[in-house]
Parts: C-alpha cells; sequence; structure tokens
C-alpha cells in the first residue's frame, strides 16, 4: 500500500509530509560531515558558501541561514529542499537541509500530544522494544539494503539536536543545568566510538547504554532517548519513511478510509492565518456557515497572527462531539465567532463535477486524492456527467498528492482495456508486482488529465499510465517525481505506526518516476485552480484557470476522435 504524501489531515489536507522531502540523490552518512552533528550546526554555511560554492549556492546558504538563525525549521526546510533540486550535488545544502529537518521534526514530535503520552508513559524497556521491533522491519522490508552503522549515526544526530531544542529540554530537563545538558551533547558520539554496528541487535545495545548514561549524567528518561535514536533514524532513511505516532495512525487509516473526525474543512496555512480551502457539504463547519475563501484567525486561545499555524491547527483537532471556539473573517475583513461540534466526517475524493464546455459536452472534476472510495466516486462522477450528455472528460489531478495505489490501479483500469499500468520493484521480491488492465468495464471517451508539480504519488500512476499508453492528453507542468511505494506497519510494542518505503514504480514504459515525474505533453503553467480560492480569497471560475482552459481546447471539436501524442523525453 502507498501512503498520502501527508497525514496530518484532522479533516484537512494539510500536506506537512510534503515539508520534509529530501535531496533526490540520497541521504549522505553524517561521519562525512567533519565531525559531530554539533559541529555541523554551529557552522556558518555562509561562510562556507562564501569559500567553496558558487554565487547561486552562496544565495540559497545566506537565505537558509537567515531561515535557521530565526529558528524557522519548516521554511527552511521547504528553502532547502527546492534549492536541492536546482543544485543536486551541493554538498553543504545538503548538510543543511539535513539539520533543518532534525529539527523540524522535534518541534513536530513535541507538539503531538500522542507522542508526548508515549515519552510519558512507556517504560525504557517498551521503548527499546519498540527501536527493536522497527529495525526488525528495515531489515525484511526496507527498499535497500540497511548501513546500520548509518542508523545509528543518524539516531545519535537527532538526540543531539533534541538536546539543543528549548521545547525538547522544557518537557524532558526542566530545571537541569543547560552547561551539563551541553556538554553531554556535544560528547554523546564519542561515548559510541568503537561500539560494534554489525547488526541491529548492537544498534538496541548501543541505545540502551547511551539511554543510561544520559539519565546517570543529566536526568534524561531512557525513554525519551530511545525515542530520539527511533525517530532520528527513521526520519533519515529517505524523504517518505516516518514514524507515526499513535495519533497520526489512526488518521494515517482514517485517510484511506476517507473520513475523519473534525470540522470538514481543507486547510491552507499563511503566515497569519488558516486559509480556508474547501468546505466539505454537510460537514460540521458547512453547517455553522464556514465558506471557502474564508480565513480562520483564531482557534482557542490561540491567535493565528502569534503562534505558529502548526500549533493552530493542532487545536482544531479533538474528540467526536467535542466543542472547538474559532473566528473567522470573510473576504472583506469581517470577523464572526463560530462554536463548532467536532464530529466524523465522509471526505469525498472528487469534487467540482460539472460540464466546462457545454456546446462541446465537455465533463470536468477534480480528484484531491485516492482513498478507498475514489473508485466509487469516479464512476459516479462519470456517470453524472454521462446523464449531462458528455462526450470527453477532463481529469484534474494537479495538488493531488496520492493516497492508495491500489486505488491508482483501480482508476487507471477503467481507462484501459489491457496492458501495462504501473510496476513495482523491491528489494523484497513480495514488492514485485506487475499490474495490469482489464478489458470489462473500460471507458473510450476522450480524455485529458491536468497535473502539476504538486501531483505526486499516486496521481503519478495514474497519469504515467495514460500518457505512456497514449490514452490521455496530460497538459500542466512536470509532477512532482515521488516513485516510491509506503507500506504501513502497526507496531506491536507500542501504539506506533511505521510509514515504510518498500518499493519503486515504474510506468508502463518503464520509466522511474522518481526524481523524473510525469512530463506533460503541453507545459502549461498556472497556480489558479477552477473552484479553489486564491490567496485573497477569491474563488477560480473556470474561465480564469489557464491550464483548464488549454484542456478544453485539446479537446474541442475533436469528438470521439482524440489520439494523444507521445510526451517528450
Amino acid at each position: 500500500m502507498e501512503s498520502n504524501s501527508g497525514i496530518e489531515r484532522f479533516l484537512t489536507r494539510w500536506q506537512r509530509g510534503r515539508l520534509l522531502v529530501l535531496a533526490a540523490t540520497g541521504f549522505v552518512a553524517l561521519a562525512t560531515l567533519g565531525g559531530p552533528i554539533a559541529t555541523v550546526v554551529a557552522d556558518d554555511p555562509a561562510a562556507v558558501a562564501s569559500a567553496d560554492s558558487a554565487d547561486d549556492e552562496q544565495q540559497v546558504l545566506t537565505k537558509g541561514y537567515e531561515l535557521e538563525r530565526q529558528r524557522m525549521w519548516a521554511d527552511a526546510v521547504q528553502h532547502y529542499e527546492s534549492a536541492l533540486r536546482q543544485l543536486p550535488d551541493s554538498r553543504v545544502v545538503y548538510q543543511r537541509l539535513l539539520i533543518s529537518r532534525l529539527r523540524y521534526d522535534v518541534h513536530r514530535r513535541y507538539t503531538d500530544h500522542s507522542f508526548l503520552a508515549s515519552v510519558r508513559d512507556l517504560s525504557t524497556t517498551q521503548a527499546l522494544d519498540l527501536y527493536s521491533e522497527t529495525l526488525a522491519n528495515l531489515q525484511t522490508h526496507y527498499v535497500e539494503t540497511v548501513d546500520w552503522s548509518r542508523v545509528l549515526l543518524h539516531g545519535t544526530a537527532a538526540l543531539e539536536v533534541a538536546l539543543d531544542e528549548e521545547r525538547f529540554i522544557n518537557s524532558n530537563l526542566p530545571g537541569v543545568d543547560r552547561e551539563a545538558i551541553e556538554q553531554f551533547r556535544l560528547n554523546v558520539h564519542r561515548e559510541l566510538r568503537g561500539r560494534s554496528t554489525q547488526t541491529r541487535f548492537d544498534l538496541r545495545a548501543a541505545v540502551s547504554f547511551v539511554a543510561n548514561l544520559a539519565h546517570e549524567r543529566i536526568g534524561l528518561s531512557g525513554t525519551a532517548t530511545s525515542l530520539e535514536f527511533l525517530s532520528g533514524a527513521i526520519s533519515t532513511l529517505d524523504p517518505y519513511t516516518r514514524l507515526l505516532s499513535g495519533s497520526q495512525l489512526d488518521e494515517m487509516f482514517s485517510n484511506i478510509e476517507g473520513n475523519f473526525v473534525g470540522l470538514g474543512v481543507e486547510l491552507k496555512p499563511a503566515d497569519d492565518h488558516l486559509q480556508i480551502v474547501s468546505v466539505i457539504p454537510g460537514g460540521p463547519a458547512d453547517e455553522a456557515g464556514v465558506l471557502a475563501g474564508e480565513r480562520i484567525v483564531r482557534v482557542a486561545d490561540a491567535e493565528t497572527n502569534v503562534v505558529d499555524p502548526d500549533f493552530a491547527a493542532d487545536l482544531l483537532r479533538g474528540p467526536e462531539n467535542s466543542v472547538v471556539s474559532i473566528s473567522v473573517t470573510d473576504t472583506a475583513g469581517r470577523r464572526r465567532d463560530l462554536q463548532i461540534t467536532r464530529r466524523r466526517v465522509d471526505v469525498p475524493c472528487v469534487e467540482n463535477v460539472h460540464l466546462v464546455d457545454v456546446t462541446n459536452r465537455v465533463g470536468y472534476f477534480r480528484l484531491t486524492n485516492f482513498q478507498k472510495t475514489t473508485r466509487r466516486e469516479v464512476e459516479q462522477a462519470v456517470i453524472a456527467l454521462q446523464g449531462q450528455g458528455m462526450r470527453s472528460l477532463i481529469m484534474d489531478l494537479r495538488g493531488n498528492p496520492g493516497g492508495l495505489l491500489t486505488a491508482a490501479v483501480e482508476v487507471a483500469d477503467r481507462f484501459l482495456s489491457d496492458g501495462a499500468i504501473v510496476t513495482t520493484r523491491g528489494r523484497n521480491a513480495k514488492e514485485n508486482f506487475d499490474y495490469r488492465a482489464h478489458r470489462s468495464g473500460t471507458w473510450n471517451f476522450p480524455l485529458v488529465v491536468l497535473i502539476d508539480g504538486n501531483s505526486a504519488s499516486a496521481s503519478e500512476i495514474f497519469a504515467g499510465a495514460m500518457s505512456d499508453r497514449g490514452r490521455a492528453v496530460v497538459v500542466g507542468s512536470t509532477s512532482y517525481g515521488k516513485g516510491s511505494v509506503q507500506g504501513v506497519f502497526r507496531m506491536r510494542s507500542a501504539k506506533f505506526g511505521l510509514c515504510l518505503t518498500t518499493a519503486k514504480f515504474y510506468s508502463p514504459s518503464g520509466r522511474a518516476i522518481s526524481q523524473n515525474g510525469v512530463r506533460p505533453h503541453a507545459e502549461v503553467s498556472d497556480r489558479h485552480i477552477t473552484g479553489r480560492p486564491d490567496d485573497q480569497g477569491h474563488i477560480i471560475g473556470d474561465d480564469e484557470d489557464a491550464v483548464l482552459q488549454h484542456g478544453i481546447a485539446q479537446l474541442a471539436g475533436h469528438g470521439g476522435n482524440l489520439v494523444s501524442s507521445r510526451p517528450s523525453r
């Protein structure tokens, strides 16, 4: 199974996971960075750039260092991630990205109430058992052979970073002398010198050793130490492998099922507010009169122009039938206070179903993600459009982060009568599959698929199959380039999950999606998507969406004879 790019949704499609994508060239072992992670953290990357790097790299690092200086870790991760797409061989940019990601991860973990409960409630032995169980899964299922020395090194780096973060210290070491904490932090890597890393059992012993040492010297609980080693090791394997806390695991499976407890809104973070992108019909927010394009400016006692957007968004979460107080402003700036009861809501993955060109009978719908209900919802949308006389269809996958691999295969199967859809290949032969289409129930009307740089994962499986098989014209911009499959494993040792990369996937032509993405036949760029609000809250109309209009032009007047050309290589 393949998970969605984002798992922190609470009835939103807030894709935090997308902030954490790292360099496509793979991780460089921290040992090559010239010493402990503490030394790297202290480096001024702008100074390094001025000596060793070209002007573009220096500019990247100067801006990145300013974000780091302000401790804006999410922004720093985004900045370095974007830069590495342009500078994939930059060692120093890659180092800064790694450090920024480790720091961002600490903040995420220590604002997650479920993770905090685990730190409080698990014994050291239980945390070490969880570490061992996770390593066993890596050994059996991970897409690449695991280097145990690197796993331990990255775990050590995570602990060093955590010991330099106020949120971690305040939670685990209140009142402890800061000089003692810093001394331990700077020397922890030395304590592990010479220890064996030949097997996963060696790693458990090493982490147990450090946990005891940290407790003796600075009073840090063995559980907190062990979970840092675990989190750091997992989050640095690849961009998509990650440890899931109990609440994140529940949200992951809710994401797959297509239902959540929450308000029924889709959000986009901004500097001083939460933009409401869409409102689910019949959901709590809809019944309270909340509209797409409006802004959430307060959640409980937190004003969004004061607190971190992640923190404000987390406050929207809560148990079923509980009440959350929010303030919303409309596009004219008028503010109103609302009390909304959270409840379970089915989240549709198909939206904005209508004819975009009545004269030529061109149908349209947007597919927001791939979940268990996707095939049924797509079939219902097609039936509804055919009832209106549709002769051709535009499927909009822009901004679709992905979801279930099987859902993408099922939808692709409706458009292809036979032949390949996608191939997966992993280190474990059980991950090798060749998915093929079947003739029964195939739709043969002309098709255009819209994609952009945020179309990822399962979206790329579908778009890649349509493109390679000549079934559709693809319009927009090159997709994200996530070509890997994740399996979700429930841990037995504690209520955690592991989202683990188990395979890579390839389009019908054998082309790897990873790092390449799907290239459109017609390159058209426009950040506006019909039916969605712009930054000012204005809902974009069909005629304001340049990518959609190009798709309509591809179909208009072709009747049933549209045949796509092959994409350029």
